[in-house]
């Protein structure tokens, strides 16, 4: 095993990559190489989350949560897919980058088809949160579309088919990457060729990338979200006109408490894309517009790992959504911890004479 970092491979662009920030290679200010590693420090120290999308794949899948069949097939798809960005983003590359670096996990041809995996999950990530928004649209919108698009069969192939696209979009980048080291013949992690940076076709590309995750599916939330509160908006007008309530009344009415939970639910997890996510958009749009991507000050660095750490935490957070907007989930969880102790208590009542 070296106990120094190796030349890099000539021609190597002078990019800071985020190996020489975390082993602290030249070019990297020491403020920004020890801030960046606190924030790496942060990112693993998320494997948790694993466990957590678990328990919410396992218990939404049971269908007693008291939601629809399309409703649970989209949610049970995003916290699939938000456990694969942990395995892949937080475990196979920032906890190997940090901790195994010169493990078989480093190997260029492995480095280069975990950083597809990585990013063909984050889209599916981020799309599958656009696929239920949009379902939600439907429902609450379209009351003629509703019976022909909100059906489980609707659900899984809508999700299906955006989850191959999206693999297929991301197979092009596995041969863009080159190793950064040879050492005895055998190529050491991998970065983007320089080529990838100047090539009209692979600028086109990345910019594709760019578009589709996130800013289309940032634009695209919001507004469906605008046009679903328009729609309720209006639609609660004219439900307390035809029902005759008057503004010092509070009728119970049982159409209007459904679509209240559905739109709570749709809102905290769109809500919660939007708001982890602003920081990455944010910091994309200024580099694009001052042109400053590898020449940033203290600050910009920090602005630009946090947006990574909060993109990640947001692969952790529907769970605890679905716990505080749905009581059914939250009675499902409850019965999930109860019944190891009662199964325990149970053989010991049977073992005692």
């Amino acid at each position: 095993m070296l106990t120094s970092a190796p030349p890099p491979v000539a021609g190597r662009s002078t990019v800071p990559q985020l190996r020489d920030v975390l082993v602290g290679g030249p070019s990297i200010p020491q403020f920004q190489r020890g801030s960046a590693i606190a924030l790496q420090r942060c990112a693993a120290a998320e494997p948790e989350a694993p466990g957590v999308n678990l328990v919410a794949i396992v218990i939404l899948s049971r269908g007693k949560c008291g939601l629809s069949t399309c409703t649970t097939r989209y949610l049970v798809a995003m916290a699939a897919a938000d456990l694969l960005v942990v395995i892949t983003e937080v475990i196979l590359f920032y906890i190997r980058s940090y901790y195994f670096y010169w493990s078989f996990l480093s190997i260029t041809p492995v480095c280069s088809v975990i950083d597809v995996l990585r990013l063909a999950v984050a889209d599916c990530s981020v799309w599958f949160t656009v696929t239920f928004t949009f379902d939600r649209f439907v429902a609450i919108c379209c009351q003629k579309l509703k019976t022909k698009y909100c059906t489980g069969k609707t659900s899984a192939a809508v999700l299906a088919t955006a989850g191959v696209l999206l693999c297929l979009k991301n197979l092009p980048r596995y041969f863009t990457r080159e190793p950064v080291y040879i050492i005895d013949n055998v190529p050491w992690d991998c970065v983007p060729v320089d080529s990838y940076y100047t090539d009209p076709g692979w600028v086109a590309y990345d910019w594709f990338d760019t578009v589709l995750t996130p800013l289309l599916p940032f634009a695209v939330i919001l507004l469906l979200n605008a046009l679903t509160v328009h729609h309720i908006l209006v639609a609660s007008r004219v439900r307390k006109g035809l029902t005759g309530e008057s503004k010092g009344e509070n009728r119970s009415d049982p159409e209007m408490e459904s679509r209240r939970r559905s739109v709570v639910l749709l809102f905290t997890i769109s809500g919660n894309f939007i708001l982890l996510w602003l920081t990455t958009v944010v910091n994309f749009v200024y580099y694009q517009i001052t042109g400053t991507a590898t020449d940033r000050n203290d600050f910009q660095w920090i602005f630009n790992n946090v947006g990574f750490l909060l993109r990640n935490l947001s692969c952790c957070t529907n769970t605890f959504i679905y716990a505080v907007t749905q009581s059914k989930f939250r009675e499902q969880v409850k019965s999930a911890v109860k019944y190891p102790l009662t199964s325990v208590l149970r053989l010991i009542n049977k073992s005692v004479p």
